[in-house]
């Protein structure tokens, strides 16, 4: 036995058990006993029986019992006190050999305090949260609604009124990308009862396929390698609020059926669990891709897309929006001259016609960048044509009839699609973001497939 292990059985403060290679109680202290609540007899209590949380657990106490693991910890165990309170604690297993023999040794820390005060900032930083978007539903229009009074806007403005109130549909938002799909999923949450609920977004495309359902849904302890605690998943932390799928096209096929079953039954289970969980939560979901296309190519279910798609809305693209491009690019002049400390500016005549020629492939997004490389380089009061800066995409021909893609050795599916992906990656000179585009895939779906045919760029 280590001087360290000896200083520690000599400690009277410290919760501690010696557990035999059987898992008996070979010894303990008085604290160990205080701290369990429960009878403790030597030769008798056996481990498992002590702590249950540890079943699940045995090849890593064994490990530790053979000395092939230097400890093992298990966090924020949770046990009710005669007195009906809840307390928590760490547990600690270390290798331990007395005589020869192997055995454990147990170690207990009360981590009530620590817990209850990590609870409580918890707490605290979810009203901060619930604060916040009050007070941004507060915010007036020009910073947090929708600018414009093209007709094309005003039929989004009259969507979002009529729909607000009705927590019990579901909602698909479909538009390209940077159109203001996420805007306009939170302004339907504030303008809704729900706006004092939690408001929790999800980016399906953000989140590695392998992460993904555990993100969303949770997990138990022992749910996999490294769960060594349980943690609850986005749609709990959405309950009574509003959980937003954007990019619902990147659910992996595997958790559409899993997703469509809580969209049905009001229920799911975390990873690893049994028990079925239950949550209010209004469902909206955004897109920048055709899911009936998706659903042809066997990537998206087709009755989770009927689910959802109960009434849906397409976003208009920036181009469509006529003079209203200079409306949104004065809101964003009337912010950055803010942040960057500037007089106030405004757009010339000369850089306003640029604008509006211009087709913005990158939508709002595209626009706000521009805008705000513009305020930083102007000069006086104006912004010149000068400072916009705009950039022209060579663009690439899609396939055709006429003038296929196809290479003319393919002599396989799997060549042929090869051969295609290759054709686009040339003709867009190694861009993978242009070649998607061409190809109507998502970025992640092109590099899949380039790792697949292992495509060298």
């Amino acid at each position: 036995m280590t001087e360290l292990y000896e200083k520690i059985l000599s400690e009277k403060k410290i919760a501690y058990a010696v557990f035999s290679s059987q898992y008996f109680v070979e010894e303990h202290s008085r604290y160990f006993v205080k701290l369990m609540e429960r009878p403790v007899v030597r030769g008798v209590t056996v481990l498992w029986d002590l702590f249950p949380e540890l079943v699940g657990s045995e090849d890593q106490v064994e490990g530790v019992l053979q000395g092939k693991q230097r400890r093992f910890t298990l966090e924020k165990i949770s046990k009710f006190t005669e007195q009906v309170k809840l307390r928590y604690y760490n547990l600690i297993l270390l290798p331990l050999k007395k005589s020869g023999v192997n055995q454990i040794l147990c170690i207990m820390n009360d981590t009530t305090f620590e817990t209850s005060l990590e609870q409580r900032i918890q707490q605290q930083q979810h009203e901060i949260k619930l604060l916040e978007s009050t007070l941004t539903s507060a915010i007036p229009p020009l910073s947090s609604g929708l600018i414009g009074d093209s007709p094309k806007i005003e039929i989004v403005r009259k969507f979002i009124t009529k729909i607000a109130d009705i927590k019990s549909t579901m909602i698909l938002l479909e538009g390209e990308t940077g159109t203001g799909k996420n805007l306009v999923a939170r302004m339907i949450h504030n303008q809704s009862a729900l706006a004092k609920s939690p408001f929790v977004e999800v980016n399906c495309a953000s989140i590695p396929a392998t992460l993904i359902e555990s993100e969303i849904f949770g997990y138990e302890r022992g749910a996999f390698t490294n769960a060594t605690s349980s943690k609850h998943g986005l749609l709990e932390e959405a309950d009574g609020g509003t959980f937003f799928l954007d990019e619902i096209s990147e659910l992996p096929v595997a958790l559409q059926s899993k997703f469509l079953s809580f969209l049905e039954n009001k229920t799911f289970r975390r990873l690893g669990s049994t028990q079925e969980r239950t949550v209010s939560v209004r469902i909206i979901a955004a897109t920048n891709h055709n899911l009936l296309q998706a659903v042809e190519r066997g990537e998206f279910r087709q009755d989770l897309f009927f689910r959802l798609n109960v009434v849906s809305l397409r976003l208009p693209s920036l181009r469509e929006l006529g003079t209203d491009i200079i409306s949104i690019a004065d809101h964003f002049i009337h912010i950055y001259a803010f942040d960057f400390k500037k007089k106030a500016l405004r757009l010339s005549e000369a850089a306003q016609q640029k604008l509006l020629r211009y087709h913005w492939p990158g939508n709002v997004r595209e626009l706000r960048n521009v805008i705000e490389r513009a305020v930083i380089f102007a000069d006086g009061e104006e912004i010149e044509a000068d400072h916009i800066v705009l950039v022209e995409e060579p663009k690439i021909e899609a396939p055709s009839v006429e003038r296929p893609l196809l290479p003319d050795d393919a002599t396989s599916l799997y060549e042929m699609e090869k051969g295609i992906i290759l054709r686009a990656l040339q003709q867009a000179k190694g861009n993978q973001t242009r070649a998607a585009r061409a190809l109507g895939l998502t970025l992640d779906t092109l590099r899949y497939r380039i790792k697949k045919y292992r495509i060298h760029l």
